[in-house]
């Protein structure tokens, strides 16, 4: 099987390091022509520092070097997947698309495996999810992930595939709890690194990781997941890893926000816009997601952090 990355920022060049180094050639594309040149004459990438790349791994900025391979793994941002797989749609039919991005989509809600069917109708939808940081996969730390894909036989070649030494990847076919517990933690991260930020302290972080838990399992159960998914690796942990963590992007991001700092505009944080999309959602569905709700306003500088906090204490008293 040929394997192949779409996208040459830190998580995309850390999982194909990781096949790489497991004795098998793999395709790394990148739009950013410095990187792959970067990538090409120094064997590093600037976005995974401290990384030497394999020789087996081959960078490149041309898009069709993708289509040669019978796995495309897709590490792009999750707003900008569907527009990725629409203009190369005819060259992706048929080929097993894993995605490894963990967001809503703005614009039509959907999560990255359902984008992957509706775009390339033909092909084979997963995702690859769950507790990781780039620079423990390319450094050969070990991983657990999540794979989710409701072909069975397809989700074992997968596993089979893309599973090395220190990266063990367990198998769901319940794509949407995995695309809910990917998606929704990012928001917990953010609100977590605004709690930190600001000052509340550790017991503050512990009640949102435990609440915002609740809010995740509350929407994958009104979205037809099954709870023990979001038990597992591609929820429960992803979460702890994430709102614990300042490897995390989403979590540096809402540290930001705590301390009333600026934050790298060019930082993708997956987190912000998927908080927004679930507050549309939890009103379309009649749900309530407090703590998404306050993130989401956070994000578009609706609310400060002390406000953040007023608004969530100040709701009505309740039984767990």
């Amino acid at each position: 099987m040929k394997i192949a990355v779409a996208g040459g920022g830190a998580f995309g060049t850390a999982v194909a390091t990781a096949i790489a180094l497991d004795g098998r050639p793999v395709t790394l594309w990148a739009r950013d022509p410095d990187a792959i040149k970067s990538m090409q004459s120094k064997r590093t990438n600037p976005k995974l520092p401290g990384v030497i790349l394999p020789e087996n791994l081959a960078a490149t900025n041309n898009v069709t070097d993708l289509f040669d391979a019978d796995i495309i793994l897709l590490a792009t941002p999750a707003q900008t997947l569907r527009s990725f797989l629409q203009t190369h749609a005819d060259h992706f039919a048929g080929k097993a698309l894993v995605a490894c991005c963990k967001g809503i989509d703005l614009t039509t809600m959907d999560g990255p495996v359902t984008t992957i069917r509706d775009c390339v109708p033909t092909a084979t939808a997963a995702m690859l999810t769950g507790p990781s940081f780039a620079a423990d996969i390319a450094r050969g730390l070990p991983t657990a992930l999540t794979l989710a894909c409701d072909d069975e036989a397809q989700s074992k070649m997968l596993q089979h595939e893309l599973s090395t030494l220190t990266l063990r990847l367990y198998r769901t076919t319940d794509t949407i709890g995995a695309e809910l517990g990917g998606a929704l933690k990012n928001v917990m991260a953010i609100a977590c690194g605004v709690c930190m930020g600001a000052g509340f302290g550790e017991s503050a972080r512990a009640a949102l990781i435990t609440r915002g838990f609740i809010e995740m399992r509350r929407l994958a159960a009104k979205l037809g997941a099954e709870p023990e998914t979001l038990n597992g690796l591609s929820g429960f942990g992803d979460l702890v890893l994430t709102c614990t963590s300042d490897q995390s992007r989403n979590y540096r991001y809402g540290l930001a926000i705590g301390k009333g700092e600026a934050f790298d505009p060019n930082t993708t944080v997956e987190g912000a816009a998927t908080a927004r999309a679930v507050r549309q959602l939890a009103k379309n569905l009649q749900i309530d997601l407090p703590i998404c709700n306050v993130v989401a306003d956070l994000t578009e500088d609706k609310l400060t952090a002390k406000q953040a906090l007023a608004a969530l204490l100040s709701r009505p008293l309740k039984e767990e």
